[in-house]
């Protein structure tokens, strides 16, 4: 039995709000009694359906399109993605977003707008690099325990506990009992506590980074070689990105870039490194230097076809904002991993 969606009251008012905001001053919009997944509006004396598509990514579109029996006219979201308007445009389906974008072409309301840069959103004081490093390695099966933490990221005991504790009191993780063998922690909902890492992830990032000049034809074997060059030369590193999601889950036919990550934290360190291996800065170079988010990624990495690759799900993270294709190879990943 499928379930039925119904649009949240948030929701509702925001997709308004986002509508309201891209449509010119002329036309007058009226919000009508409506229930389940959309809600009716009229516009220039038409009823259409509007719906909330959440923040907008590519997955929450298909997630309110693949209702067929309340199909939307216009779909109104926080951010909408590339991968997003992709699927709408397919679709034929009109768009808004709250930073004032919009493409709709519905009869005679015609409405091409290009709104503002999102602007940065604050971090959330709960997720340190200790929370974020332990929901990697729930994400990648390991048991929620101290211990296992404790040897999977070779964080302290109290970072492991502080962590877990935080995770349980976002309502990620659940204990079926306060003592005893059922008291372990578990993760109640694993794409619920992907899509709070992904959202949190990205905002812990070191800026730092250079691009270098290769002229590698085949993206994954200069990743291999050149790998295996800082491994001699004794150079922690681990590869993220296109290369590794193509290791991972082989989506990408054409892969054109490369991202690594190495153990250094400054943009002279990460220059210097590149020196090592007779590599230059260069701008719009194919390839990527990045420190590691945290240290943990580097013991959370495993080994792919003789190259070393972050875990799927900082993978996911760093690929899903690299356009259309980067948003689709995430979404293979996604499923790719959780399926296993």
């Amino acid at each position: 039995m499928s379930t039925v969606r119904t649009i949240p009251d948030s929701g509702a008012r925001r997709a308004e709000t986002a509508l309201r905001t891209a449509l010119p001053a002329s036309i007058h919009l009226v919000v009508l009694p409506s229930s389940g997944s959309t809600m009716s509006v009229r516009i220039a004396g038409r009823r259409l359906r509007l719906a909330w598509g959440g923040e907008g990514w590519r997955r929450d579109i298909e997630t309110v399109i693949g209702d067929s029996r309340e199909k939307p006219d216009i779909v109104a979201a926080q951010r909408m993605s590339p991968g997003a308007r992709k699927a709408l445009d397919a679709a034929g389906i009109g768009w808004v977003d709250e930073l004032g974008n919009a493409e709709i072409a519905i009869g005679s309301i015609l409405v091409s707008r290009t709104g503002s840069v999102e602007p940065p959103s604050p971090r959330d004081p709960r997720w340190t690099p200790s929370v974020v490093a332990v929901t990697e390695a729930l994400l990648l099966e390991t048991p929620a325990t101290v211990s296992e933490m404790q040897q999977a990221t070779h964080l302290s005991t109290g970072s492991c506990t502080n962590a877990l504790r935080t995770l349980t009191n976002l309502g990620l993780l659940r204990s079926d009992a306060s003592r005893g063998r059922g008291s372990a922690r578990r993760v109640i909902d694993p794409d619920a506590l992907l899509n709070a890492y992904t959202a949190a992830a990205p905002k812990l990032n070191p800026p730092e980074r250079i691009a270098v000049g290769v002229t590698w034809r085949d993206m994954i074997g200069g990743t291999r070689d050149l790998g295996r060059k800082f491994d001699d030369l004794g150079i922690d590193w681990a590869t993220t990105g296109a290369v590794a999601a193509t290791l991972i889950a082989p989506l990408l036919t054409n892969v054109t870039t490369a991202t690594i990550y190495v153990n250094e934290t400054t943009v002279p360190a990460l220059a210097a490194v590149a020196a090592r291996v007779s590599l230059k800065p260069i701008e719009g170079g194919r390839l990527t230097l990045r420190p590691f988010p945290t240290t943990c990624v580097e013991h959370l990495s495993t080994i792919v076809d003789d190259i070393r690759v972050a875990p799927w799900p900082r993978v996911y993270v760093d690929i899903r904002g690299a356009g259309v294709r980067g948003e689709e190879a995430a979404e293979h990943l996604r499923e790719v991993s959780h399926a296993r």
